[in-house]
């Protein structure tokens, strides 16, 4: 492999971080001019504030009629483990994982809640286990995107619409890059860090009537931690999806999520954060077929994620050095690129096949992906020649 020129054109924005991710297009600190700072969110001004940004991302996620939303602690880990704290063990349970973060819910429901009859499926990584085999007379534990695998189910076809059990999805890095039929999820979780490039810390949990239903009128055999508790005395605690918040947010955060919402607004809705999404995938989808050292992680094309995309090195002469060296030439590229201030956290999630992985959702440019191209193949270029290859 020949050593490539050092190109010229920077991305403007070199955020490819796949969360948090890369704030919209156009933002500066000044969309946080009127954050409710200094003021409790439980004062009338804190309350109408928390309201609006629920009504608004009901009007954004075009939400159906009947589900409520609730602002969360704990990011979109904390929406779905209230989820699961909260819901699940009426039902048996099928939990299905093909990247990190699947295999977290799973392993919390076999090793945590401790749910009898629970079935796993659980495939190896690039990856969809075999969705034909979902029970849906169970409850549903599955996370619509694998961010770290970049692995993602095509649709909501596999999930019937009589189903008996419930449906609880992990959508953190899906949402607003694909096209999720809300009809289908009985709960959707995401935190604000990804599509929206609001800051961190806070999740949402979209509930369905059949969710709130079994919410009103089961009770788990276990505890429920402060953080996940939205019932008290047995009855729902309403207020949740009208704003009032479990714990203290961060008023600055929710200021950075309505302006995220007010942006998908300007720009055309959801239609357009998923056009956008589409588009930019595209681009670097191209570029990996083209590019005879990387290959796309998910195997089936069908499956492959139009946010978080994952790469994996394929050439024969870095891979028979074993996987160590392997490792370093992934982990010199990302430094090169971050010291050169062209691309930053680029890297492959830990513990998946050594390569790449680059955040394509609506708030990254397409003409920064495009800049960004030369610059993977000379880094790489680099990386090879700084590892004796």
């Amino acid at each position: 492999m020949s050593a490539s020129e050092k190109p010229k054109n920077k991305p403007n924005r070199p955020f490819f971080s796949s969360g948090p991710c890369a704030k919209r297009p156009g933002w500066t600190t000044g969309a946080l001019s009127n954050a409710l700072t200094g003021r409790s969110h439980r004062s009338p001004e804190g309350r109408e504030r928390l309201k609006h940004a629920i009504t608004l991302t009901h009007e954004v996620l075009r939400v159906p009629e009947g589900y409520k939303i609730a602002l969360l602690p704990g990011s979109d880990t904390g929406a779905v483990e209230l989820a699961m704290w909260n819901l699940l063990g009426a039902r048996p349970v099928d939990v299905l994982a093909w990247d990190v973060f699947g295999r977290v819910w799973l392993r919390d429901v076999a090793e945590e809640l401790k749910l009898p009859g629970a079935r796993t499926m659980d495939a190896e990584p690039g990856h969809l286990p075999d969705l034909s085999k979902v029970d849906f007379a169970r409850d549903v534990v599955f996370t619509w995107n694998g961010t770290t695998t970049g692995v993602r189910v095509p649709n909501a076809d596999w999930i019937p619409d009589d189903r008996q059990g419930l449906t609880i999805c992990d959508a953190t890095s899906a949402l607003m890059g694909q096209t999720i039929d809300l009809n289908k999820i009985d709960v959707l979780t995401y935190s604000w860090q990804k599509a929206f490039g609001a800051e961190a810390a806070h999740g949402m949990a979209i509930m369905s009537p059949r969710a709130l239903e079994r919410l009103a009128s089961y009770t788990p055999a276990w505890p429920i931690p402060r953080l996940f508790r939205i019932k008290n005395r047995g009855e729902i605690v309403h207020d949740v999806f009208e704003g009032v918040t479990i714990n203290t947010p961060s008023m600055l955060c929710v200021e950075d999520y309505l302006d995220g919402l007010n942006w998908v607004k300007e720009i055309g809705g959801i239609d357009a954060t998923i056009a956008r999404a589409h588009a930019n995938a595209e681009t670097l989808y191209g570029w990996i077929e083209r590019t005879p050292w990387v290959e796309a992680l998910p195997v089936d094309p069908k499956t492959r994620s139009e946010t978080s995309v994952a790469i994996r090195f394929v050439e024969p002469d870095l891979l028979a050095l074993g996987e160590a060296k392997a490792l370093a030439v992934q982990n010199d590229m990302v430094r090169i690129l971050a010291s050169e201030k062209a691309a930053f956290d680029l890297g492959a999630y830990r513990g998946m096949p050594i390569g790449l992985r680059i955040w394509c959702g609506p708030t990254v440019e397409k003409a920064d992906l495009l800049d960004l191209l030369p610059w993977l193949e000379w880094a790489y270029a680099e990386a090879r020649s700084k590892n004796g290859l």
